[in-house]
């Protein structure tokens, strides 16, 4: 294995970062396979006349890389034998809907080949997120999270003590706080979010010339579902009826018989209130957009093309902005865009 090893001692490249790129050059060319065993720090040492102090910072960078696993009185060994990028990065995150998909695959295509990107999912469960983030704490350059969490009564929470303990435990310099933020904590990293109450009161708005043409206006917000919703949406719609002195309810779900009236206006989060919704429209043969609104939460290409008005962030702008920070090395807040979209069905 040594005579592969490549060490230049004219290049300004620091000795031990030689020895890191060519483990992982080896690697990636198939010299190098897993539970493969390299020299040891002294042999190392002794073979490229280099201090024992160089060899052992390379070897325990590869070690929080997890590219290396040292196993006591028996020596070094390759741990790790996928593609090797310049930035490896742990990106977690609650729930695989496809608005977080949209928002990883955006990123992905902006962070470029120079990076190796591992997707978790936690499933808003506070214990897989823990154990997620101390496995892996030493092995990335960067962590994207999206933290979102729910309770034993299925009620959606931002962060808990131990998240925000976690997270704080995170370097500054490898924090990117994606989707949600929670003011208060001095990140000094990198925060790419929504505002939720404040979004969906400022999308409202822009559309109460036509919603206030609606005799009253349901929100479907499911209390309690396997991926609870920021309680902030109900705040920020409560406000915007309450300022504008609109008719409102607040309902679970889309019910099954669901008793429409000419006037009433939905707002609906989750996709399938929204088929069944758009569903017993047709049923009831009603005209969607002149005898029944409905406004959706969160845009896709399907809702484009039937027509439904939404409120959306832009996902593409939060994938693209986290990638380019990461490259240009920035730090900071960015809140992302969030409008409304009007289409037939308002």
């Amino acid at each position: 294995m040594i005579k592969n090893i490549k060490i230049d001692t004219e290049s300004r490249i620091p000795k031990y970062q030689q020895i890191i790129d060519s483990i992982i050059h080896n690697i990636s060319t198939g010299n190098l396979v897993i539970d493969q065993k390299i020299p040891s720090i002294n042999m190392f040492s002794e073979e490229f006349y280099l201090s024992r102090d160089t060899v052992e910072k390379a070897y325990s960078i590869l070690k929080e890389r997890n590219i290396i696993t040292s196993i006591r009185g028996k020596g070094f060994y390759i741990s790790r034998t996928k593609l090797i990028s310049k930035v490896n990065i742990l990106f977690l995150v609650n729930k695989l809907s496809s608005y977080k998909l949209r928002t990883y695959n955006y990123f992905i295509n902006t962070i470029g080949a120079n990076s190796h990107t591992d997707l978790h999912i936690y499933h808003c469960d506070e214990t897989l997120f823990l154990n997620l983030l101390e496995k892996n704490k030493s092995a990335y350059d960067y962590f994207v999270i999206m933290p979102h969490f729910k309770t034993e009564e299925l009620k959606h929470v931002s962060y808990t003590d131990n998240v925000i303990k976690a997270i704080k435990s995170i370097p500054k310099e490898k924090l990117v706080l994606l989707d949600n933020i929670k003011p208060g904590i001095d990140v000094k990293g990198i925060e790419i979010y929504q505002d939720f109450e404040n979004d969906i009161y400022t999308a409202l708005k822009e559309g109460i010339e036509k919603i206030s043409n609606y005799k009253k206006i349901m929100l479907i917000y499911p209390n309690k579902a396997v991926y609870p919703y920021p309680r902030r949406i109900l705040h920020g719609f409560r406000k915007f009826c309450v300022e504008h002195k609109l008719d409102f309810e607040i309902l679970n779900e889309v019910y099954d018989d669901m008793i429409l009236k000419k006037g009433d206006l939905f707002i609906t989060i989750e996709e399938a209130d929204l088929v069944n919704l758009v569903k017993q429209v047709r049923e009831d043969e009603y005209v969607l957009g002149k005898d029944i609104g409905i406004i959706s939460y969160n845009d896709t290409p399907l809702k484009e093309l039937l027509g439904i008005t939404v409120i959306s962030t832009d996902f593409k702008i939060m994938g693209e902005t986290a990638a380019s920070m990461i490259l240009n090395k920035e730090k900071g807040s960015f809140k992302v865009p969030f409008n409304l979209i009007e289409r037939e069905s308002l």
